[in-house]
């Protein structure tokens, strides 16, 4: 048939207009008479990415370069290549300098040759890899606990916690600057939610005072190592409020683990308290121990609970065990060396030192591992980053939503990698860029 004689025939109905029979149909069933369907609405005139939009638009007017998605040409270290410079780095989590160790390629490129690079399917209906147990175990003697169990995304382990074990009538209390994986979690659960103060234990206090008789289960949520502040909890006092009231305590290890206590073993290492007295521990490979993923440690019953119904383990891929064996490698590597987490105590110190003696506001740091800078300003921030950079140095800047107004901030993450010259380098730079107050 001619296309071109067909054409009008085709046009002669459009899609959206129904037949004579389609309409006699619909009165004959009732169905309600719908609108036209109209055209999808373009993304490109979603507040969303009009927000993001002007964001560009107003950095690029102040003559600056958008700092984000930056391309790193080589693996992060102490330093890393950007646009063909090599610049000192203060943005990576490899706080024991262990990514690319000779251990951990080596168990990566040995489980790849035995397992492949995909379990293929949920452990729950592919099964398990020997190499996933063994993780669990080591982290779960990491904490003092009876089992371990993996995730494969981290962001989504407590999203995935909170699903399994909390019902309508129970309630989360986790601390205002918890990390946006448990807020996100605990917005999504099908259970109340309040946020008390940053570490303010007397507000806690007073709410579960309160009403802690309103709820069944209590689960109070917080940080070992905060990674915006780079403070941490008052575990020991933490836990004697939740003993008092009969809560559930869950502590985010992601930053904490390996970067505090004389062994890296965490936050309860740093306190000095029996790590079985928190109910669930909950980190990520990702920082420490150079991998990817989630874990949570916890009793025996605990970890059944979250194998039988963590939606993020039960109908996500598992973790690809050379994943796992990364970290497992990282893990034996902390263990057997613990000068590596006294070194990088020893550098934090240095640096959060000589950034208080250049007047930079670090606000409640414990000088461990995470040293911001906060400047105030989203656009003094942005333009302080950018000089940094032109002299060698590269910190992240943290700008709105990411801290509240005014809170604006360079953080710099240092490594046991580092070496102390690293340090007074960007010290030096740093003075030469600091806005003035």
């Amino acid at each position: 048939m001619d296309t071109d004689l067909a054409a009008p025939a085709a046009e002669a109905r459009p899609s959206s207009v129904p037949t004579p029979a389609a309409e006699r149909r619909r009165q004959r069933l009732r169905i309600p008479q719908l609108p036209l369907a109209r055209s999808s609405p373009s993304f490109a005139e979603h507040p969303a990415f009009l927000e993001i939009t002007r964001g560009r638009v107003l950095t690029q007017l102040a003559g600056l370069r958008d700092p984000y998605y930056r391309r790193h040409e080589g693996r992060a270290g102490p330093r890393t290549s950007v646009d063909g410079r090599t610049l000192l780095n203060f943005t990576s989590y490899d706080y024991l300098g262990l990514n690319g160790h000779p251990e951990v390629l080596a168990a990566h490129q040995e489980a790849a040759e035995r397992f492949g690079t995909t379990v293929s399917g949920s452990r729950l209906t592919s099964g398990e890899r020997e190499i996933h147990a063994a993780l669990e175990a080591a982290l779960a003697e990491v904490y003092g606990a009876e089992a371990g169990l993996l995730f494969v995304s981290g962001h989504a382990t407590p999203a995935s916690v909170f699903q399994a074990i909390l019902n309508p009538g129970d309630l989360i209390l986790h601390d205002a600057l918890m990390h946006n994986c448990a807020v996100v979690g605990a917005a999504a659960a099908r259970c109340h939610r309040r946020a008390f103060r940053h570490n303010d234990l007397d507000q806690l206090e007073r709410l579960l005072a309160r009403s802690r008789h309103e709820y069944g289960q209590v689960l109070i949520v917080t940080e070992g190592l905060f990674s915006m502040d780079g403070d941490g909890v008052p575990l020991d006092a933490l836990l004697r409020i939740k003993e008092r009231y009969g809560a559930w305590l869950m502590v985010d290890e992601a930053h904490a683990l390996g970067t505090l206590g004389a062994t890296g073993r965490g936050s309860h290492e740093h306190a000095g308290v029996d790590p079985a007295r928190v109910d669930i521990w909950f980190g990520t490979l990702s920082k420490a121990l150079v991998s990817c993923g989630g874990y949570v440690c916890g009793a025996r019953p605990l970890i059944e609970i979250l194998r039988a119904r963590a939606p993020g383990l039960v109908y996500s891929v598992g973790m690809p065990a050379p994943t796992a064996a990364a970290s497992l490698a990282a893990l034996r590597v902390m263990r057997r060396e613990p000068e590596r987490v006294a070194r990088l105590q020893a550098l934090s110190r240095r640096f959060h030192k000589g950034l208080r003696a250049i007047g930079a506001d670090t606000g409640t740091a414990w000088g461990v591992a995470i040293l911001p800078t906060i400047i105030g300003s989203d656009l003094g921030t942005l333009q302080t980053a950018e000089a940094l950079e032109a002299l060698g140095v590269l910190a992240f800047p943290v700008v709105q939503p990411g801290v509240p107004e005014g809170a604006a901030r360079l953080r710099f993450f240092i490594s046991a990698a580092h070496e102390e010259k690293d340090l007074d380098r960007a010290l030096v730079a740093i003075a030469e860029v600091l806005p003035r107050q």
